[in-house]
């Protein structure tokens, strides 16, 4: 056969665009490890500053009288605030604490070691008592006037398997009889062993007064066996005002784009030296009746 030259056909190559294509692809590559070297490679050190106001007290009297005990002993926790970032929190040292009674019997509350808790060993208290605190520190004085407030005993609990939304969460409910025809508020603690803060809920009788009603309590993480200590306190209208607006500031339904700032949320003591560097806390006295219970 005669093969002409013209009549040799040979696949078609584009030397040149196969070139480019390799070159095009080779400077992606290349590109690609110059950005991710330039991402891993920004460690830089961002300094948050943070606002740094005067300490101020902080005054954790809370003063309970379990059902059962004589609650002649008692303590009073004192610390300073501390900027965010802080790991430690200060305590308050070398003050003077006292509660005096309606009877004008003082009793002194002694710091143990350097631990910013005073104690005491004699206190007596009172349903419907009438009791003043003084503390002493830094120069200024600091004063705060409360009532012992009595509490409902817990009648029962109720636990239920099937509750929440997706029907596989524990819920307690926590039974009590209020006193008819009296003004009462109510304070529950309840208390896990898994590692959880504690829930805490603030009732009033508005509209259940004189009738069986509960606190109610769930936490997903619970399960059979997990030790539970149901705590209710009697609490004054001021203090369950005082209790309603932090929970309400610290809750989940707090913090939304339009939600109005947390405002500072003063308890019941006073600084009588400087009104204007005033203190942090609430002097509280309750009846406590408690509940041990087991999720079974």
């Amino acid at each position: 056969m005669n093969f002409s030259k013209k009549n040799i056909s040979m696949p078609s190559l584009n030397i040149k665009h196969y070139k480019n294509d390799r070159l095009f692809m080779n400077k992606k590559i290349y590109c690609l490890i110059l950005f991710s070297t330039f991402i891993f490679s920004c460690e830089d050190v961002i300094t948050v500053h943070v606002p740094v106001a005067e300490p101020r007290l902080v005054i954790d009297a809370s003063i309970n009288w379990f059902k059962g005990t004589s609650g002649n002993k008692q303590q009073i926790k004192l610390t300073l605030t501390a900027p965010y970032f802080d790991n430690e929190i200060p305590p308050v040292n070398n003050a003077v604490v006292t509660i005096t009674d309606a009877n004008n019997i003082t009793f002194a509350f002694i710091e143990e070691g350097n631990s910013g808790i005073y104690k005491n060993s004699t206190f007596r208290p009172v349903i419907n008592g009438h009791y003043d605190l003084t503390i002493i520190t830094n120069g200024q004085t600091y004063t705060a006037a409360e009532t012992l407030m009595s509490v409902s005993s817990i009648d029962f609990v109720e636990q239920k398997n099937d509750g929440g939304f997706s029907g596989d969460q524990i819920e307690i409910k926590a039974f009590y009889t209020d006193p008819a025809d009296e003004k009462n508020f109510y304070f529950f603690e309840f208390i896990n062993d898994i590692p959880t803060i504690p829930t805490l809920e603030v009732y009033d009788d508005e509209f259940t007064d004189g009738n069986q009603i509960f606190a109610f309590y769930n936490e997903e993480d619970l399960s059979q066996g997990t030790s539970l200590t149901i705590r209710n306190y009697g609490i004054s209208e001021r203090f369950y005002e005082f209790m309603l607006i932090l929970l309400q500031q610290s809750g989940n339904d707090s913090g939304g784009p339009f939600e109005t700032k947390p405002a500072t949320v003063r308890g019941n003591c006073i600084n009588q030296t400087n009104p204007e560097n005033f203190p942090f806390g609430y002097f509280r006295l309750s009846e406590v009746d408690e509940v041990e219970y087991t999720i079974n």
